[in-house]
């Protein structure tokens, strides 16, 4: 079997390459810091959304409503904005509702210009007099004449937070006059801090509300950030302007709600550049988590429309002012066309309103997110290490089809880890990156698997595929760390067999028609060996060698190669009945087998190997193949062979002989069967196995005697053999230390 020696023989192994992409992995991991790369962070979050829909909508169970101006209300009212004594009214009737707080997510940054003062003058022009110009002034002073005066009355009657928005960005309309004014008090703690110092968000300016208005309680802006993707999942409580911290419209709400007049800004005395981290705010007994800018990782309950929805219009009408009673009422708008719409991990188009009512529910309930960068950190590496070692082991030792089920399910109890212990629990774990590794691992296993693995396997398939059954193949490349191709000492078992008179029969034969008979006979014969787990080491001419118990490990190697001889015989006289019909030279085989320790494996040049056996063992099975020719028979097995039979075949003891080259004498057998034997053939092999105890005991008479039986009902060359052997030993008697053997002196 003469095919390219493969060299090396692969150093790398797919474990090694898993744990090397781990490796890999982790050193990667370690150089991010604390500092996730954008494309980690938006997977994370996409992992978020898909959890906050696992989990479903989450009642609420805090006392919160929202007043909407919706489409029926802007259809039954007019287009917005509305005259402010519009909005007055219903500010009014939340209060005589007895709304807890009221805060108002819309800014009335103008004047508005529907008051009636503001047409006072152009009246004057349709009067039949002149009014006076002290009257005029009264008039426009009246507060019934002045929308804005009216809503500012209003809002300073109730408990109310009036909404205001920042700019961000240096747009350089900034105003020294627009400045919010919240009525409650901030500080810090530690007391040494200060607001310079801290990492909150940065305002340029504030978009206020005119001063007519802003007679409520308290003001707070309404800003939130949406992330890289445009979904809102974090919201300020607090934006820093001009060195002074302000607090956000459900902040206010919620402090104004709990009649707190302090809050307090957490700060740690670290942070990434020289701003310092913020913990999260005090207000009155609650600690609100905040991240390290001071913004609450939003809770979401569900949906748009999961808080309770009043219609603004029911209110204007005084109509459901009894579930107002007590509670955080916001106004807002999920109407299209205002514009305050916003995506969340629920949904793309989320009321804006709705945002500030999960905020002031987190807080009451106290179960805002939180994120432990050093928990994700180690829980991370923990996955890494175990996770992509585990992964590699069952991709590298387990099947193809174990791998990619371990695989998803490595991935599976990840994501439901992540969701029990931490989700469940408040926590926001980032976790894409362990997920990606994952991946990544699958990928470069599966991959050096095709490309490396996959090359062995076609080396295995390309080396044995001719040689040994489909069966044991499979088996080589599903398990290549089973096959040695070094030289190694194993015990196996060797057939040889060749034509009797190849030559004769060659020479009656055109080329093309020994070419054809010859390719006939050698495919039945090598089909034979593979059927019964051997191997077909090579063919030499008209002989065939066969291997028993390599390259695959085999416990019936002896009894594999008898059952394969038996089956070579039978399929022999098929194909001579055949040959006959075709004017074909009948053809007869002899098989010699034998069963020892031999040296197994790759043997040749760089360029060239033969994967074979050598030794004496595989000498002497050679051997036997040609010693048939003295006692006629089809198949002889050495003693080894027999014992390694067991008790399974039936066999006719033939001889102690010494082969040429051998000096130890070894006892040769014809195996007749395989189990019982028919009674009249065991009691022939019975009584020539006595005549030649007599004969092994230079008793030569008694052997005659026998054997002169034996061949009288039965003639047969053996026997004719022996007889002469006999007589030749009754005129010359053997040496004394004779052992009963004969020496052959010819192959």
């Amino acid at each position: 079997m003469n095919t390219p020696r493969l060299k090396p023989f692969f150093t790398l192994s797919p474990f090694k390459v898993g744990c090397l992409a781990t490796l890999a992995a982790v050193l990667l991991f370690a150089s991010f810091g604390q500092q996730k790369p954008a494309l980690l962070e938006t997977l994370d979050n996409r992992l978020t959304d898909t959890m906050f829909r696992w989990r479903g909508t989450v009642k609420p169970s805090q006392p919160i409503v929202i007043v909407d101006i919706d489409e029926k209300s802007l259809r039954t009212v007019g287009q917005w904005p509305w005259p402010r004594n519009t909005v007055a009214r219903m500010i009014q009737n939340l209060g005589a509702g007895g709304a807890k707080v009221i805060g108002l997510d819309i800014v009335f940054a103008e004047a508005d210009r529907t008051s009636p003062k503001n047409f006072i003058d152009e009246l004057q022009q349709f009067l039949p007099v002149q009014l006076p110009p002290e009257t005029m002034t009264e008039l426009k002073a009246k507060e019934t004449l002045d929308h804005d005066l009216t809503l500012g009355k209003a809002l300073a009657a109730t408990p109310s937070v009036l909404g205001y928005v920042f700019q961000t960005q240096n747009d350089n309309l900034k105003n020294q006059t627009d400045i919010p004014f919240p009525s409650g008090t901030t500080r810090l703690a530690p007391a040494d801090m200060h607001y310079e110092e801290i990492s909150l968000l940065r305002a340029y300016r504030a978009i206020t509300n005119v001063l007519a208005v802003a007679q409520g309680q308290s003001e707070g802006f309404f800003n939130v950030f949406p992330d890289a993707a445009g979904t809102v999942r974090k919201v300020p409580l607090f934006m820093i302007m001009d060195g002074v911290p302000y607090p956000s419209l459900a902040l206010e709400m919620l402090r104004i709600g709990s009649e707190t007049q302090e809050m307090t800004i957490h700060i740690s005395r670290q942070g990434k550049t020289n701003l310092r981290d913020i913990l999260g705010v005090e207000l009155g007994s609650t600690f609100i988590p905040t991240d390290e800018k001071g913004q609450l990782n939003v809770n979401f309950r569900g949906p748009g429309q999961t808080y309770p929805y009043l219609s603004a219009m029911d209110i204007l009408a005084g109509r459901n002012l009894d579930q107002v009673q007590g509670k955080y009422v916001l106004i807002g708008t999920s109407a299209a066309g205002l514009l305050d719409l916003r995506a969340t991990p629920f949904s793309n188009i989320y009321p804006g309103v709705e945002v500030h009512a999960n905020i002031i529910d987190n807080v009451l309930s106290k179960d805002p997110f939180t994120h432990d960068i050093y928990t994700e950190i180690g829980i991370t590496y923990a996955l890494l290490l175990i996770g992509g070692l585990g992964l590699s082991a069952l991709l590298a030792y387990a099947s193809p089809l174990a791998g990619g089920l371990g695989g998803l399910l490595l991935v599976l109890a990840t994501l439901a880890g992540n969701y029990s212990f931490f989700f469940s629990h408040n926590q926001l774990l980032g976790l894409s990156y362990p997920l990606l590794t994952f991946f990544a691992i699958f990928l470069v296993v599966t991959l050096f698997n095709y490309f490396f693995e996959g090359q062995k396997k076609r080396f295995i398939s390309s080396a044995f595929g001719h040689y040994v059954s489909p069966q044991i193949v499979h088996q080589l490349m599903e398990h290549p760390e089973k096959l040695s191709l070094q030289g190694e000492q194993k015990t196996l078992t060797v057939l040889f067999s060749d034509i009797k008179g190849f030559t004769t029969i060659s020479e009656k034969m055109t080329s093309e028609e020994l070419g054809r008979f010859m390719n006939e006979y050698l495919t039945a014969m090598s089909h034979i060996v593979l059927e019964y787990k051997g191997t077909v080491d090579k063919f030499i001419g008209d002989a065939v060698m066969a291997i028993w118990g390599a390259p695959l490990d085999d416990a019936d190697h002896a009894a594999n190669c008898v059952r394969a001889a038996f089956r070579m015989m039978a399929k022999l006289k098929i194909l001579q009945d055949d040959w006959q019909k075709r004017d074909l030279p009948e053809v007869h085989i002899r098989i010699g087998i034998n069963t020892g320790i031999m040296s197994v494996g790759n043997f040749g040049s760089d360029q060239r190997f033969d994967y074979t056996v050598m030794g004496d063992n595989v000498n002497l099975a050679s051997r036997l193949e040609g010693a048939n020719k003295a006692y006629n028979t089809g198949i002889i097995i050495s003693e080894y062979t027999k014992g390694a039979l067991g008790e399974g075949f039936y066999c006719r003891l033939l001889d102690m002989v010494r082969v040429k080259g051998k000096e130890m004498p070894v006892r040769i057998y014809e195996p007749l069967c395989e189990g019982e034997p028919e009674p009249e053939l065991k009691k022939e092999t019975e009584t020539f196995a006595k005549a030649l105890s007599h004969y092994a005991n230079r008793e030569f008479q008694e052997a005659a005697e026998i054997i002169l039986s034996l061949n009288k009902a039965k003639p047969m060359m053996l026997y004719d053999l022996y007889l002469e052997r006999i007589a030749h030993y009754q005129k010359n008697p053997p040496p004394p230390d004779w052992d009963g053997s004969f020496t052959f002196t010819t192959k």
